[in-house]
């Protein structure tokens, strides 16, 4: 279990990866991700407002978490594949000053992590929120990905244990 205080915009959040087969209450959690691999590549897309990231996302209204996952990686990476929970990052708002009763978020939510062994991987389209999309090697992950911490990484190497 590894915690990590990060500077999300003006807010300060701490997060702990929970290494976890179980999943968290499902009205607190917020987004689910995955890394998602080909060949032993790693999938990253090119988000039109974040760089260069793994597939993932918000969960819509009464959709499950594995549900999102598939919706993320399809309109993001245009991938499928099978998944496995790897577990999740608990994203603590209690000492950070700018959060209000009024956030979208919970003070304590979840974030859900996957891995997928992609089966599929059709013509990239470009119509949702990813410009493009491209395989590397799991260590050059950090040349792409503008944000890339040792939490992530944790989470990276445990998916890397599980490989098919």
């Amino acid at each position: 279990m590894t915690t990590k205080v990060v500077n999300w915009g003006e807010a300060i959040v701490k997060l702990t990866w929970k290494s976890d087969w179980r999943l968290p209450q499902a009205d607190l959690i917020t987004s689910v991700h995955g890394f998602c691999f080909y060949n032993n590549e790693l999938l990253l897309v090119d988000l039109n407002h974040r760089g260069w990231d793994i597939p993932g996302g918000h969960i819509e209204p009464n959709e499950t978490p594995e549900e999102c996952f598939r919706r993320e990686t399809m309109e993001e990476g245009y991938v499928e594949g099978e998944y496995t929970l790897l577990g999740y990052m608990v994203v603590d708002h209690n000492e950070n000053p700018k959060w209000s009763e009024d956030s979208p978020y919970p003070k304590v939510g979840y974030q859900v992590f996957y891995r997928m062994d992609i089966d599929w991987v059709n013509a990239f389209e470009g119509q949702f929120e990813s410009d493009r999309r491209c395989f590397i090697h799991p260590n050059k992950v950090a040349d792409f990905y503008h944000e890339w911490h040792e939490l992530y990484q944790e989470i990276l190497d445990q998916a890397l244990t599980l490989s098919k």
